[in-house]
Formats: structure tokens, sequence, C-alpha cells
């Protein structure tokens, strides 16, 4: 299986280059639309993409010192970071040097190689904390091929009359049609999809159990001497800044995807440290174990997730990638997974009022869903690499790709005819 991995880069910007470095970006914003996604499809690993400006400014909530001028890249892609950056910098060359020479210490034009342009680049990586990926294993070919044969299929289906005839002879008569197409050889060799790793989620389990006593004294400690004492966020929507959301609200829904760039202030301390990274390791474990079908705590939209810590642990970023509207992905939250949204924001300043980690804060929806907007920032350019796909789409076609060659029951024919 392939395995996707995320890339976040934070480069320090030039002051002297801040409002050119604004234009490219806008200028890059408008070329997605106009040839330049078509560069990005040559690269034939990359899902998603993003780049943004990180100040200062950005942080709605105070920072504990002053924040440097920073332009974030961040990415989803299939193997390994050299050759994805490797990749970047030979298809892209020019749009790179013209990024990131508004960046400190990009190479001279002289100095400029494929492998001084991956090794400046490299350099400014920063770790990932957590990261979710929705259809684990399927490359982005893999993703492409899957849909284009559920197309033919379907078109096949369409075009033909198929009265009085049992599911499983039309199965049988796709199926007979795929091999005749000798460029759906590939769709033969059957794809895994993600299985629970239920040794695992058994160990975690003792584990869990013999550190309870741990984990109910630490609960105890947070609520009595941390959350009683801290300023929670009681804003609505009303008393945000509207230009600010006006601009956010402009550039979604305008596919069947939308993206989110969050920063977060960290609550200082080492007892928020602690929990944090706490729950950022059971949250990997899952993710690893658990939610390997489609869904993160329930919720079968998520593309790709992440968290990243940054700044000495002072600070932390959150993008994702999902199918349909803001509100309805944060309000799926907030009914699916409330307590784990809580128990990892919590740790950020200014969150709504939380009780014992995992209660309160996501919870009360109206006070969230302004925390949420509150500290959103723009995303000024966000590429992705099959706009009409969704995650269950993915996850189907790949289950159409697997019984396609199936000797099936006629109640299984029946169900696979049911995915188109």
């Amino acid at each position: 299986m392939i395995t996707q991995n995320p890339l976040t880069l934070l480069t320090l910007v030039r002051e002297d280059r801040f409002e050119k470095l604004n234009e490219i970006l806008e200028r890059f914003k408008v070329g997605l639309n106009h040839g330049l996604n078509e560069r990005f499809n040559q690269l034939g690993t990359l899902h998603y993409a993003r780049w943004f400006v990180l100040q200062e400014s950005s942080f709605r909530d105070k920072t504990a010192f002053a924040v440097p001028v920073r332009l974030v890249f961040s990415s989803n892609f299939d193997g390994d970071i050299e050759t994805h950056v490797t990749g970047l910098v030979t298809v892209f060359p020019e749009y790179f040097d013209e990024l990131y020479e508004c960046c400190e210490g990009y190479p001279d034009p002289e100095e400029r190689n494929t492998e001084s342009r991956k090794n400046y680049l490299l350099k400014w990586e920063v770790k990932t904390t957590a990261f979710y990926v929705g259809a684990p294993g399927r490359s982005l070919k893999q993703i492409l091929q899957e849909q284009e044969l559920k197309n033919f299929i379907w078109q096949y289906i369409n075009k033909n009359k198929w009265e009085g005839m049992s599911a499983l002879k039309i199965k049988n008569a796709v199926k007979d049609e795929v091999v005749k197409h000798p460029e759906f050889e590939w769709s033969k060799r059957p794809e895994p999809t993600g299985k629970t790793n239920w040794p695992g989620m058994i160990l975690m389990g003792l584990i869990m159990l013999i550190l309870l006593p741990v984990i109910i004294i630490w609960l105890l400690i947070l609520h009595f001497f941390y959350e009683r004492k801290d300023k929670n966020c009681y804003d609505k929507r009303s008393q945000l800044n509207d230009d600010l959301v006006h601009r956010l609200e402009a550039y979604e829904d305008l596919i069947n995807q939308n993206q989110f760039t969050q920063v977060l202030v960290m609550k200082p301390g080492k007892v928020r440290l602690i929990t944090v990274n706490a729950l950022m390791l059971f949250a990997r474990t899952l993710i690893k174990n658990l939610f390997v079908k489609g869904k993160l705590m329930g919720i079968p939209t998520i593309h790709f997730a992440r968290w990243v810590l940054i700044d000495n642990n002072k600070h932390m970023m959150f993008f994702s990638n999902f199918d349909g509207s803001w509100n309805q992905y944060l309000c799926d939250f907030i009914d699916k997974s409330g307590w784990g949204l809580t128990g990892i924001f919590s740790n950020t300043v200014n969150f709504p009022k939380t009780r014992f980690l995992f209660t309160g804060g996501a919870y009360d929806e109206e006070h969230f869903l302004a925390w949420s907007r509150g500290t959103q920032i723009l995303t000024q350019v966000w590429y992705s690499a099959y706009h009409d796909l969704s995650i269950k789409n993915i996850v189907n076609n790949t289950f159409i790709r697997n019984e396609l060659h199936k000797n099936l029951s006629e109640k299984q024919a029946q169900l696979f005819l049911k995915r188109f």
C-alpha cells in the first residue's frame, strides 16, 4: 500500500518583500483557475496543497512573544518527503523561485538547481503532531483510476437495456465488458481496504485501564486548578470581525470540497503541554488502528486533517480538507466527536468553558462555532486534485474495483449495482 504523508514548511519572510509575496499568492490563486492546476496535476502524487502567510495579526488571541512573518506551505502527498519536494521544485521551479525569493536565505539565481531548492525547503520543515488520512493506502493514481472505472461502468449500464435480467447477469456482463478494455487491466488486482487493528485496540484499552487512576487524578487537577481559572470564549457570530468572516465565506462552497486553516495560542504551562501531547498520542493511536475506513470519529467527510505544534509548542495550527459546507463539517464534529474536539482544543486560549477536559467546550455550539470562525484564517492558495470526489466516493470506488472480478451471489450482485 502507498503511504500518504504530510509536509509543513514555515519559512521566514523578508520584511521588504511582504507586499510582493501577497501579490504573488493572489496571482497564484487566480492561476489555479487558468492553467496552474494542470501544473500541479503533473506531479501525479499531490492530493492537496495550500499556501498562506502567518503573522502576529493572524492570531485572534494575544501571543506570548512577537511572531515573525512566515510563509506556510502544507501538502498531502504519496511517497516520501524528499521525492515529493524534488518533484515540486522540478515541476514548478519558476513558481518556487518567485515565491521563495521573498523569504530569508533563498539561494541566489546562479546557485539554484534542483538540489539547492530542495535543501532550502527541507530546512524549514516542521514536524506534524497528528495526521489523519480519510482513504489510507490509496494513491492519487489509484483514486483517479478507480473513478475512471466507475464512470466507464456507469455509462455502459446506462446505454444498455437490462429488462428481465438478474443482478448477477448484469454484473457479469459489466465484468466482461471491462475485460475487453486493456486500459482497465489493473482492476483485476484487488486493493486492500482499511481494517480495524483489534489487537492494537485491545492493547490500548488495557493500557488505558491500567492508567485509569492516574487519568482520573489528572482530570481532577485540570478542572480544579486550571479550567476553573481559565478565561473562556463567549463570543457570538455577531461579535466577530465581519470583514474577515465575509472574506472567508467568499472562498467557501465554490466546489464540493472545502478547506479549513486555524491558528491557535496554546495555554501556558507544562500541565497543558503534557495533556495535549498525551491526547495527540491517543489520537495517533486511534487513527492508526481504528479510523481506517473513511470515518474520523464517525465523520465520513474528511480527506486529510493535521495538527501541528509550532514555536516551541506555544502555538498550534490545524488544517483540514473536507466535503460539504463549513457549518455542516463543524456540526458533524460537535454531534459525533465533541469530546475529542474539546479534549484537544481546550488546551488553547479562550476556548469555550470546559469541565474535566472532555465536557462543555465544543458542546456549547453557539460559542464553539464563533470560536472556530474567529480563529480561522484565510488560506491564500488552495489546490485539490479531485474537486468532485467525496471520501464516500473514493471508498465506494475501491469496493467497486474489488468486487468487479469476484464471484458474487445474486444478493451480492444487487449490492454491487447499488454502488452506482
